[in-house]
């Protein structure tokens, strides 16, 4: 498992967060969508927001743009509270899935649309459009080409440039590569954290893809239920999860449900004992997680401290890496995940000795399962 990483610490100078939320909820009925957020969002930061659908991660960006109003609880711009501010008076802008372009306008026409809206003379609109294209890599060229002959990616960047036109302080951007094919996904990806390294703005990023995530932010935060049950790196979230949720929703793990066993161990249904990192003092039952790339097939006398064997029944190859699915007795199956060079070498009848370290797992009670 990756080492934890050092705690986000905002860009020097900047000692403030630009954005805060002190207790904030929405309640509809008897339902609460977000439930008393905490959370502080520190200028030039790229902050995602990651979680299954039903949440709450955008009830609560909509009211961080202003779309909607919070039931209680403050949002801070700068320390002044916003919460009645709507969302045209505020230094924000919202770039969505659906991308909201004009299709009856040009490409210039949609960038320029919110400085027409200040009263911003032409030839200063025409100006700063010319200066969006280059920064975002199009062709000063599709100036005057219809938005409706631009692809799906040439689209995204021209919502992104209407966006930057409004020289908001925050730019809110809700699932606006979901739609893509996965090719043009990632390069816009890697286009989009360089866009905010270039461009110095906040960014608030709501995505269910955990690649999006891993790749673009500073910070992660994971929702679930209505609150935030992890705030870290992308290398703490991933490395260090604080419970078996946020370990299962970003990546694919083993999980072992096992109990109390003797000498600090635990131990399986099976009968299976397991060495793992330090077992809390009230653990009882719970789950031991292991990522697939943490287990490593073992040679002949090679050490680790937890040994399994099996028989490999699937790979699956992705792309330079390969998975294997390998099956330890009559029930448990283990995923393993190599280099394409680390195939395993079946010993006799096809078995495979499979193994990890006690570090490179982690122990969850039964009470943090689904926290």
């Amino acid at each position: 498992m990756a080492a934890s990483a050092q705690p986000f610490e905002p860009p020097e100078p900047i000692a403030q967060p630009i954005l805060q939320l002190r207790g904030v909820d929405k309640i509809f009925d008897d339902f609460a969508a977000v439930d008393r957020i905490n959370l502080d969002i520190y200028e030039r930061e790229f902050f995602t927001i990651v979680g299954p659908s039903g949440s709450g991660k955008t009830t609560m960006v909509r009211m961080l743009v202003g779309m909607d109003k919070p039931t209680n609880g403050d949002i801070l711009l700068r320390g002044e509270r916003i919460n009645d501010v709507p969302a045209n008076k505020r230094p924000t802008c919202m770039v969505f899935q659906s991308l909201a372009l004009f299709p009856h306008r040009t490409v210039g026409q949609n960038i320029e649309f919110p400085l027409k809206m200040r009263g911003v003379s032409a030839s200063e609109r025409k100006k700063r459009a010319l200066e969006l294209l280059d920064q975002l890599r199009l062709p000063q060229s599709y100036y005057g080409k219809m938005v409706t002959q631009c692809s799906g990616g040439e689209r995204q960047r021209v919502a992104l440039a209407r966006a930057l036109a409004f020289d908001p302080e925050i730019l809110f951007f809700d699932e606006p590569l979901s739609a893509l094919d996965y090719r043009l996904r990632k390069l816009l990806e890697k286009e989009l954290k360089d866009i905010h390294r270039e461009t110095g703005k906040t960014f608030v990023y709501i995505t269910h893809s955990l690649e999006e995530a891993m790749v673009m932010s500073d910070r992660i935060g994971v929702m679930n239920k209505g609150r935030f049950v992890q705030i870290g790196t992308p290398r703490e979230i991933y490395g260090s999860p604080h419970s078996r949720f946020v370990s299962e929703f970003m990546g694919e793990v083993n999980v072992v449900d096992v109990e109390l066993g003797r000498e600090g161990a635990v131990i399986d249904g099976a009968g299976h004992q397991y060495r793992a990192p330090v077992v809390p003092a009230d653990f009882e039952r719970g789950s031991l997680v292991v990522r697939p790339e943490d287990i490593r097939f073992l040679q002949a006398g090679e050490p680790a401290d937890n040994r399994l064997e099996g028989m490999v029944q699937n790979e699956y190859l992705l792309g330079s890496r390969v998975q294997y699915q390998v099956r330890v007795g009559e029930k448990q199956v283990f995923l393993v995940e190599k280099l394409r060079d680390q195939a395993p070498e079946g010993g006799r009848d096809g078995v495979v000795t499979i193994g990890w370290d006690a570090r490179d797992s982690m122990i969850f009670a039964l009470n943090r399962l689904q926290q």
